[in-house]
């Protein structure tokens, strides 16, 4: 078995850091964006490594709820700041098509505004997503 982790998988983790602080400054909503990370996710979510994948990235387990929404990404700066620049795979749907527009145009500018239909939890069960997502950090 390779031990070899896909580029989803390895931005999979990269986002449950920045979203366990996120989580843990008080954000309530950290948009996952990417229909390719987000169906890395899904497929992820029941197998029993994950609880140890999201302690490794995140400190603890991670839940997955409904929040769906549409806007400015809010913790593009944070990623930035502890990986760098965004990976195309950010940028691409479950079927691997990449959007090649919202790529340059975050290339060009540093934003990235785009539709969400989930985010991460605390995974304590007593999360309560908000309607209205949270504005992203000035640059």
């Amino acid at each position: 078995m390779s031990t070899t982790l896909s580029p989803e998988r390895i931005e999979l983790g990269r986002f449950f850091a920045v979203a366990a602080e996120r989580l843990a400054a008080g954000h309530a909503v950290v948009e996952m964006f990417s229909g390719a990370i987000d169906a890395e996710w899904h497929r992820f979510l029941d197998d029993p490594a994950y609880a140890t994948f999201c302690a490794d990235h995140a400190g603890g387990v991670l839940g997955h709820a409904a929040a769906a929404g549409a806007g400015e990404i809010s913790w593009v700066a944070a990623y930035e700041e502890m990986f760098g620049m965004l990976p195309e795979c950010w940028f691409t749907d479950a079927d691997g098509k990449v959007d090649t527009d919202a790529l340059t145009r975050y290339r060009q500018t540093g934003i990235v505004v785009a539709e969400w239909d989930c985010s991460p939890t605390s995974g304590d069960g007593d999360d309560v997503v908000p309607p209205e997502p949270e504005k992203a950090a000035t640059r």
